[in-house]
């Protein structure tokens, strides 16, 4: 049996807690995601564990400001040239083995990730079949951050392409952590996207489908070629057929609130489903505040009966559907209070064991 059939409605977490003591959120992954554990940010221990800033470190051409509350990439300081040159030298190195002492040059440390070395020492001690980590993603990141004059950096050529392979160099040292934890778990690394959903719009108007497919892709392919496997987040609509030409393995929407969207890209998904992509139904609403407080099992079971219905009317098997979906929230719950984030948790976990005794997955 291939390891990837474990994933069968199984149940994964997104990201982000609201949780300010490491330990309480460590007892939210270690009771309802021993599955598939995740190291949680944690904004709330530190604003570097903020999605776009935890992943900035040893970045070159990445500046920040802090007395004048300003942070910034830069193309034209007098050693970008000799920088860049050396970290394109450190890059291939690594991808040419993975087992570089130069990965540890672009690790996340504990002061911008204060879960991830418990998150190890659980790996370690329960050797789960995955264990998830995630970096921001780099079309999300490239369109978040400014050039010293405050211009989106995307449009900079050499700094959208730093900013890539940093990422996947913070993918790579993940990746590399869990393995030594334990070999036989596989990682799954998360490309959180959100900016995605805005392709087309007029704020990308002139930002090409493909040089951000080729970009997700780029990512993509390197954390695969280690054995891991790699999922790309989406919180709102989006087309789908992007992150599906981009060779992930699994694709996550908001499936409480979008899940119709879904449908709209049929044949891509049907493609996708038949090769072994799977679909991460997010019903849990994390996003939805007074929708959360309300909700209950039995609506979100009918909310992930719906959602696989939009497919099947597009005449994709029931069976092929099943066989590749995974439940998890719709979103990450750093915003939420605690108590809210933890039923959030909850409801993830009691849809996904739901549903395991409906399909009769052996657990």
């Amino acid at each position: 049996m291939r390891q990837e059939t474990k994933l069968k409605l199984e149940c994964m977490a997104i990201g982000s807690l609201p949780h300010s003591c490491v330990q309480d959120a460590m007892q939210i992954v270690k009771k309802y995601f021993s599955a598939i554990p995740f190291w949680p940010q944690l904004a709330k221990v530190s604003k570097n564990e903020d999605m776009i800033f935890q992943f900035l470190e040893n970045m070159p051409a990445f500046f920040s400001d802090e007395e004048n509350a300003k942070s910034y990439m830069d193309s034209e300081y007098d050693d970008f040239c000799t920088d860049l040159e050396q970290f394109f030298l450190e890059y291939e190195e690594i991808i040419a083995d993975t087992d570089s002492d130069l990965l540890e040059h672009y690790a996340i440390s504990p002061e911008n990730s204060a879960a991830f070395p418990e998150f190890i020492d659980l790996v370690k001690n329960t050797k789960p079949f995955f264990a998830k980590g995630q970096i921001v993603g780099p079309f999300t990141l490239a369109t978040t951050l400014v050039d010293k004059n405050g211009r989106c950096v995307y449009y900079d050529e050499a700094l959208r392409e730093i900013i890539t392979k940093t990422l996947t160099l913070k993918a790579l040292w993940q990746i590399k952590q869990i393995k030594n934890a334990s070999p036989d778990t596989t990682p799954i690394i998360f490309i959180d996207e959100p900016s995605i959903s805005q392709l087309g719009t007029s704020a990308y108007v002139t930002i090409s489908q493909q040089e951000v497919i080729d970009i997700l892709k780029e990512v993509s392919d390197i954390i695969k070629t280690t054995g891991a496997m790699s999922a790309i987040h989406c919180c709102g609509k989006c087309d789908w057929a992007v992150p599906v030409r981009a060779g992930v393995d699994i694709i996550n929407l908001d499936a409480y609130s979008y899940a119709q969207n879904l449908s709209v890209f049929n044949k891509s998904i049907f493609e996708f489903l038949k090769n072994g992509g799977k679909i991460a139904w997010g019903v849990v609403p994390t996003l939805d505040k007074k929708a959360l407080e309300s909700i209950n099992e039995e609506i979100l079971l009918s909310k992930f009966d719906a959602a696989v219905n939009y497919l099947t009317k597009k005449g994709i098997d029931e069976k092929l559907i099943i066989d590749n979906s995974i439940i998890t929230p719709s979103c990450g719950a750093g915003s939420l209070p605690e108590e809210l984030a933890e039923k959030a948790m909850i409801l993830t976990k009691n849809v996904s064991d739901s549903l395991k005794e409906k399909y009769k997955i052996d657990c």
